[in-house]
């Protein structure tokens, strides 16, 4: 298993994200998340994220960051594009005949 290195009173762990994922950060847009920085247990996720549209990089808290949709993992864009609330989305009947 893989550790990543520590150092002695870190308050933050920071990992780069390989490959990237496409996230869509609200009041932003979509992008790819290069990174994550955590805080600890009383804080937030912070995303690394490019912005597609602008190229700005932008470190956004988890409640503000979304995975972009995926057809084929069955994960639709959301009905709601402000980002107030959970988002739910009908996942796709696994029924086989």
């Amino acid at each position: 298993m893989f550790r990543p290195p520590t150092i002695t009173g870190a308050k933050a762990l920071f990992t780069q994200l390989n490959p990237p994922i496409p996230v869509t950060v609200i009041d932003r847009g979509k992008g790819n998340a290069i990174a994550v920085i955590d805080y600890g247990p009383e804080h937030n996720l912070i995303w690394v994220t490019a912005i597609d549209g602008t190229g700005e990089i932008w470190c956004a808290p988890n409640p503000k960051v979304r995975m972009q949709e995926n057809w084929t993992m069955g994960r639709a864009q959301p009905a709601s594009a402000n980002g107030a609330g959970p988002l739910a989305v009908e996942a796709p009947s696994r029924e086989t005949h």
